[in-house]
C-alpha cells in the first residue's frame, strides 16, 4: 500500500510538470481537503487543485518539480521536493519580472482507496515572492 501510496503522490507532481489536469481525476479524491494557506482554491477539493496548477502553470510556464525524497507510513506519504521556473506571467497579483525562481517544499497526503483525501503543504512562499522581486530581500546588519 505504502509504495502504492508513494507512486501516486509522484504522479501528482507530473501533472504540475505537464499540466494534464485529467491525470488528477485518478490521484485525488473531488472533495480532497488542502491545508494550505496560500492556496486561494484551497476549499475546492479536486477543483480547486486544478485552478492552482494552472495559475503556477501560467506564471512559470517551465515549471519543473521534482521529487528530492519520499517516506510512506499507513495512509501517509510525506514528499520532499523543489521547484524551479521563470516568473513569466501574473501571479497574486504581481506581474511577470522574468526573473528565475528555485523554491522548496514538504507535503504530506492522506489516501483513502489509492486517491488523495487530505494535503497539507510547508513551503519557502517568503522565498518564492523575494525572487520574483513581490517582497524586497532582507538586508543584512551593518558591521
Amino acid at each position: 500500500m505504502s509504495e502504492d501510496n508513494k507512486a501516486a503522490a509522484r504522479a501528482f507532481f507530473d501533472a504540475w510538470n505537464t499540466g494534464d489536469l485529467d491525470t488528477l481525476d485518478e490521484l485525488v479524491a473531488a472533495d480532497a481537503v488542502d491545508h494550505d494557506p496560500y492556496n486561494p482554491f484551497a476549499s475546492e477539493g479536486l477543483e480547486g487543485l486544478k485552478k492552482t496548477i494552472a495559475m503556477y502553470r501560467e506564471a512559470f510556464p517551465d515549471i519543473n518539480m521534482s521529487v528530492e525524497d519520499q517516506i510512506a507510513e499507513g495512509d501517509k506519504v510525506v514528499t520532499r521536493w523543489s521547484a524551479t521556473g521563470t516568473h513569466q506571467g501574473e501571479i497574486m497579483g504581481f506581474a511577470a519580472t522574468g526573473n528565475s525562481n528555485t523554491t522548496t517544499g514538504i507535503g504530506i497526503d492522506r489516501f483513502e482507496d489509492g486517491k488523495v483525501v487530505e494535503a497539507w503543504n510547508n513551503w519557502d512562499t517568503l522565498g518564492m515572492m523575494q525572487s520574483i522581486g513581490a517582497v524586497p530581500e532582507a538586508q543584512g546588519a551593518e558591521a
